[in-house]
């Protein structure tokens, strides 16, 4: 009875939450699943099991290369690749996010500075926070000593984040976002507009670039609602002083579309898939 309660318990919060539900069989298999997620979650970075990848961000207008953002993989000798979306809900579950986020700031930060090296010049990184991470009281000198033992600048890294961040804790978010600007780091919103959307959010929180969704953007080479919505979140984000980068790009029609409504940066697998960093010093995207 204990186990059939405990896979409802993570059907409910695979929902979103705020919800119940009544146990079925085909929830068991799914429990089982997450436990031995959790399990070898333990032992991962420990293990030297995480990669992070890297997904080029594009000028709009000479597809050069403006910055990356860094998108974590996992793959496990037990379970083999498990994706993102399997085992970041897990380690928000079980507080393992946050020595999760301190190894992948502290690999992001020693990319950078790698990065720096080239006679190109530096490649900002976009690293994800989550919230438990962001409202850590540690979460500051956790930044700051990944950056300090890296070699790195603050000026190499972004910290990007979603809606949902930054709707528990708001002064707290406030603070740190304040805090991240003045050490001369960059801050961005992920996923505008598909989750609690709030327009209050983009006037408190004064993050410095807005990435409008991939939902929205598939839609505007062939719906004229999906180029009316995109073309209104453009506009927002400008009469904020926000840049703004278009993400799920996959046509060059829609590429054309968003530079001509006045997008800064493209970020899709029109231009490249999140590669390994090698792979992307090696790509033909010249450096911005």
């Amino acid at each position: 009875m204990l186990s059939a309660a405990d896979a409802a318990l993570y059907a409910a919060k695979d929902k979103g939450r705020n919800r119940h539900e009544i146990f079925e069989e085909r929830m068991g298999a799914k429990s089982r699943d997450a436990l031995l997620i959790e399990e070898a979650l333990q032992q991962a970075i420990a293990n030297n099991e995480f990669q992070l990848v890297y997904q080029p961000i594009v000028e709009a207008r000479s597809r050069r290369l403006a910055k990356v953002e860094a998108l974590l993989r996992w793959r496990t000798p037990t379970l083999g690749a498990v994706t993102p979306d399997r085992f970041i809900p897990i380690a928000e579950d079980n507080g393992l996010i946050v020595d999760i986020g301190t190894w992948v700031m502290q690999e992001a930060a020693r990319q950078a500075h790698v990065w720096s090296m080239r006679p190109e010049g530096p490649i900002r990184i976009a690293v994800n926070v989550s919230a438990a991470q962001l409202v850590d009281p540690d979460f500051i000198d956790v930044v700051d000593r990944a950056i300090a033992a890296a070699g790195a600048t603050p000026s190499e890294l972004e910290i990007e984040m979603t809606e949902r961040v930054l709707i528990n804790e708001a002064e707290t978010v406030v603070r740190v976002i304040d805090t991240l600007h003045e050490k001369g780091l960059s801050t961005s919103l992920d996923d505008f507009g598909t989750g609690y959307s709030s327009l209050s959010y983009l006037t408190r929180f004064h993050l410095r670039t807005l990435k409008i969704d991939r939902a929205f953007v598939s839609g505007i080479d062939h719906d004229e609602r999906s180029l009316a919505l995109v073309r209104a979140i453009i506009a927002m984000g400008h009469s904020l002083g926000m840049t703004i980068v278009a993400e799920g790009v996959e046509t060059e029609t829609q590429a054309n579309l968003l530079a001509d409504l006045g997008c800064e940066y493209l970020q899709g697998y029109l231009f490249s898939p999140p590669v390994p960093a090698d792979r992307l010093i090696a790509m033909t995207l010249p450096a911005a």
